[in-house]
């Protein structure tokens, strides 16, 4: 299969076009019309698989994105049991690259090299990447009273739809793309985790939204790998900045925790003090970090089961300074009944959970955000420090700003950021991936 050389190349002779036909008029396009048709007036015959995309989706496959959206193909070949791999092509027939391809994905394309490669140099790369994202951890495997991270992170570690998690000695893998869904996939994952990290058990856990969405099938309950097999590895106790935690594989979201916040965990507790309240505590990551320097710590969730965890968490983590309390209640409600005639805070943590999972859903988000900070910055006494956080990588740093800002003005207090801060070390962002950065996370202080 050939690769662009550095003067580009034709598509003349390529594998993936007989011809490429004259650029002829179509009836009543722009020579009819006197204006621009809205679609190309000729087209690719492509002689096995491959895709042609958009205009649009080229110019930002060049600007270094690696998505491409189903709007954007406009001719598709797809390959046997559509998912794998699939060249990209732009509308004259030059290669962009090798991408996974998802018929039943709204992001359809997601480029893994810029050449054209067979499957074995896909699945070299596969683990090549994975020794790198493993290394790219090693300054956290030897952070004293630290021994959990992000392993992989997707798209930012150059890995589409795979996310390993590692909490003490138990690896937890997501494959959330259906090319990624592979037995040669998950060969890889476990030869290169023994063979680095020497885990005691590699489990996978599905997402269930996600691979309802695209169309995958559940995977073996099986774990991947154990070191005994006779002793089945469910949850462990697993350590974040010197506190224990405990993480249980039949609980909680995603993999199970959020390790993203980790740094952030630490920073709050440099500015924290007083009466803390912690609103969206889920297992107690901020309110057992600020137990350490504050006097009395609230946790507030609408989930009793993350309570349930939080209160073993506590109990994991026994002589902490703090009086520690857990309260079962919806954030948005709370807050309102407080905000007039509620008790007062010297810190309050806001970090729930994404409110915009769409750009539909962007507008409301802001509302709901703008909501909790307003309300909470009327609860904090003069001087009280507020760390407000936003998971929804559909609101840009500049919006989440914005509305902190703009709830500020509305509460009449005068807010000063200390620090601005993103997600741990081992979530790398890629920077012409915007989606890579999505955690918002602001420590301020409210007079």
């Amino acid at each position: 299969m050939p690769s662009r050389d550095k003067k580009g190349s034709s598509a003349k002779g390529s594998p993936f076009s007989k011809e490429l036909p004259r650029k002829t008029p179509k009836p009543g396009g722009a020579a009819d019309h006197g204006r621009k048709p809205l679609q190309p007036a000729w087209r690719l015959e492509l002689a096995e698989p491959a895709a042609v995309i958009s205009r649009r989706a080229c110019d930002r496959l060049r600007a270094g994105h690696v998505w491409v959206y189903k709007s954007d193909i406009e001719q598709v070949v797809a390959p046997e049991g559509d998912s794998g791999l699939l060249p990209v092509l732009d509308n004259r027939g030059i290669p962009m690259g090798t991408a996974l391809y998802s018929g039943s994905s709204q992001i359809a394309l997601r480029l893994i090299s810029r050449k054209i490669i067979e499957d074995q140099e896909w699945l070299e790369m596969v683990r090549s990447r994975l020794i790198a994202a493993v290394g790219r951890r090693q300054p956290i495997h030897s952070v004293k009273g630290t021994d959990s991270c992000r392993l992989v992170f997707s798209e930012g570690d150059d890995l589409p739809g795979l996310i390993a998690d590692k909490y003490g000695d138990l690896i937890i893998l997501q494959l959330l793309t259906r090319a990624m869904d592979r037995p040669e996939i998950r060969e890889i994952v476990v030869e290169v985790f023994r063979e680095k990290l020497s885990p005691a058990a590699i489990v996978e856990r599905p997402d269930a939204r996600i691979r309802e969405l695209e169309e995958m099938g559940a995977p073996s309950q099986e774990p991947l790998f154990t070191a005994n097999p006779r002793e089945e590895i469910t949850s462990t106790i697993f350590n974040l900045n010197g506190l224990r935690f405990l993480y249980d594989l039949n609980t909680g979201q995603k993999t199970g925790a959020f390790l993203d916040q980790r740094e952030n965990y630490l920073a709050a507790t440099r500015y924290t003090k007083g009466d803390a309240l912690d609103i969206c505590c889920y297992q107690g990551g901020f309110a057992l970090h600020l137990a350490r320097v504050c006097k009395r710590v609230t946790g507030i969730d609408a989930s009793r089961s993350a309570l349930e965890v939080a209160d073993r968490n506590l109990a994991l983590n026994a002589g902490l300074p703090a009086e520690v309390d857990w309260m079962e209640a919806n954030a948005f409600d709370l807050l309102r009944d407080w905000s007039s005639e509620g008790p007062a805070y010297d810190t309050i943590v806001l970090d729930p959970p994404a409110f915009a999972k769409s750009q539909r859903a962007v507008e409301g988000a802001l509302r709901g955000y703008k909501e909790l900070n307003l309300r909470a910055m009327k609860l904090l006494r003069p001087g009280g420090t507020l760390i407000t956080c936003s998971c929804s990588h559909h609101v840009s740093v500049e919006d989440f700003t914005a509305i902190v800002s703009a709830a500020a003005g509305d509460a009449g207090r005068r807010v000063r950021l200390l620090e601005r801060r993103g997600a741990s070390g081992d979530h790398p962002v890629q920077l012409t991936i915007p989606e890579t950065e999505y955690l918002k996370c602001m420590i301020c202080e409210v007079e």
